[in-house]
């Protein structure tokens, strides 16, 4: 399963929220989709779910598409919005198999479909309960689980962590790479960029409408930085590790991230021993000295100019 968005652009009015973006994401994958508020993210994930009709471009979905067939893409896709609506009058079992019902899912397809999704995300013990008595990080599931009740093989979430609680997150984060495994084609918009760096395999950043970049995590920041982002964890005196850090030549955004401090070197490795013999000289108590892994964090940081529309 394959989703190619081309050439996609959307006009409203005077505004341009999408302007000739293109980019790809493949079944098994997850790609953290980002950018500043106003970038144009909610506009091309509700076109790719088929909510919205593009001023020109298109989007493939296994070479199906969404302008041509829009009936026929809509299964392949489930979409999770950045909010549940707040309905007054029906409990979450009744809101699922409405749903259920609505894809053509009848008889005992369509209770096997319900009850599968109710277990995988958890909602079994509040089956009973009205939609507005929940919280958001019920809601949540309960939108997950209506994106899933016809089993797509794409999944487009808006913003699905926001407003979640730390355990709330992590139980997310978890059904997500389960869902990846399972052969789903993944694209997901968030702002807490620490937490797509875990699960993601790919990036697309986008500005003002324009497409950035996209690609791999890795490619995109070998592409956009010759920088190295090194971590080091110190059983006390933070405060002055960061203090000798911003002083030392050829470091960049030494910044707190957790209980590490991170920074940036154009440096090669014989520099960074250079680093760690010079804090260790300053009997600085490192437990931990590493490089990390690549972060999205710094990938934004690194491409996009802060612009908004």
């Amino acid at each position: 399963m394959k989703v190619r968005v081309q050439n996609l652009r959307k006009e409203f009015t005077t505004t341009v929220a999408v302007n000739d973006v293109s980019f790809t994401f493949d079944s098994g994958h997850i790609f953290g989709f980002v950018g500043p508020n106003g970038a144009g993210k909610t506009t091309t994930m509700r076109i790719i779910a088929t909510l919205d009709e593009p001023t020109r471009g298109d989007v493939l979905i296994n070479g199906i598409s969404v302008r041509q067939q829009p009936e026929y893409a809509r299964q392949m896709v489930g979409y999770v919005p950045d909010s549940l609506p707040a309905h007054s009058d029906i409990t979450v079992h009744e809101y699922l198999d409405f749903f259920a019902r609505a894809y053509g899912l009848h008889g005992e397809k369509r209770t096997k479909a319900v009850e599968a999704v109710e277990d995988f995300t958890g909602v079994t013990g509040i089956l009973e309960k009205p939609l507005k008595a929940l919280s958001k990080g019920m809601k949540q599931r309960v939108s997950l689980g209506r994106a899933l009740v016809n089993d797509p093989d794409v999944l487009i979430l808006d913003e699905p962590a926001a407003g979640l609680d730390p355990r709330a997150r992590i139980e997310l984060r978890e059904l997500l790479l389960l869902l990846a495994k399972r052969g789903k084609a993944i694209l997901i918009s968030s702002h807490i960029l620490t937490e797509l760096t875990e699960i993601c395999n790919g990036v697309v950043i986008i500005e003002r409408g324009c497409l950035l970049e996209t690609g791999t995590i890795e490619d995109v920041l070998k592409k956009n930085s010759s920088k190295r982002t090194l971590a080091i964890r110190v059983l006390d005196r933070h405060a002055e590790l960061l203090r000798e850090l911003l002083q030392t030549p050829h470091i960049e955004r030494p910044r707190e991230v957790a209980n590490e401090i991170h920074f940036e070197t154009d440096g090669d490795e014989v520099h960074d021993a250079e680093i760690l013999g010079q804090l260790i000289a300053k009997q600085f108590r490192i437990v931990e000295f590493r490089q990390t892994k690549a972060d999205l964090e710094d990938i934004f940081m690194s491409v996009t100019k802060g612009g908004v529309q």
